[in-house]
């Protein structure tokens, strides 16, 4: 006799084995295909030539001289001897500061102030490490 109410059962096992065989085969040959677009890249110009960047290198030494690009001056008459210095100077050129790890602190700000103040605002103060 037969059984109308009884459900037909499905078994997927096969099923799941073929596609898991399939994902180990994919991800086995995913990474070896290789896949090239052409774009177009624009040309550049042969002539043009990197510039090297201009900049103002001061230097604060222990005996609290300031060296700008490699002219001493006293820490005390620094604002003075900056603000001629500065005349003939684009006020973009970027300035880096180095000090000696043994000067008190107001020094270094003393000198950065009077950077500033001369018009400069690309400052900054350089560390080594």
């Amino acid at each position: 006799m037969f059984d109308y109410n009884q459900k037909p059962d499905l078994n997927i096992t096969p099923l799941v084995d073929i596609m898991l065989v399939l994902l180990a085969i994919l991800m086995v040959t995913a990474p070896v295909i290789e896949f090239e677009e052409p774009i177009n890249l624009p040309q550049g110009s042969a002539t043009q030539s990197i510039q090297a960047v201009k900049k103002i290198n001061i230097l604060i030494t222990k005996d609290r001289m300031v060296i700008v690009n490699k002219k001493k001056y006293e820490l005390d008459s620094f604002p003075d001897n900056f603000v001629l210095f500065a005349k003939e100077q684009d006020r973009n050129i970027p300035i880096h500061i180095r000090a000696e790890k043994t000067l008190i602190y107001n020094d270094i700000m003393f000198v950065l102030k009077s950077v500033k103040e001369a018009g400069f605002y690309k400052v900054a103060l350089i560390t080594d490490g």
